[in-house]
């Protein structure tokens, strides 16, 4: 089975009344209970923006450096995600699909690399 990321940035997202993101909260945990039953649920979580951003970190002759701020300047913040273990790219659709229909908003599927060999395949065949 592969794992696949169901994310949304939140620029997609338009502003919600507290009632309205109440609303969108059920009508996606049923989704999620529904992946749950299903057995492919992994992980999910959201209402991340850029007011939740913590720190930013690189490394500095082999020493991680943490900063507050500023933050790299993006038009796009990750909203929220769910991670699946599908059998393949149609079963990731799906259930993306219907966290699309649910809260009515843009979703994106990213499939993870199987290992690090994937990468470098991938890398690989972008380079030629």
């Amino acid at each position: 089975m592969t794992k696949y990321l169901i994310a949304f940035n939140d620029e997609w997202v338009p502003e919600h009344t507290p009632d309205e993101l109440r609303a969108k909260s059920e009508a996606s945990r049923a989704v999620l209970d529904d992946m749950k039953e299903a057995g492919v649920f992994l992980y999910a979580d959201g209402g991340i923006d850029a007011s939740t951003a913590v720190c930013s970190v690189v490394s500095k002759d082999g020493k991680p450096v943490f900063t507050d701020g500023p933050f790299v300047e993006s038009k796009e913040h990750l909203g929220g995600f769910t991670v699946v273990e599908v059998p393949d790219d149609e079963a990731a659709r799906y259930w993306a699909g219907r966290l699309a229909v649910s809260l009515d908003w843009p979703q994106e599927v990213h499939r993870f690399p199987s290992d690090v060999s994937e990468i470098i395949e991938r890398q690989s065949r972008a380079g030629e």
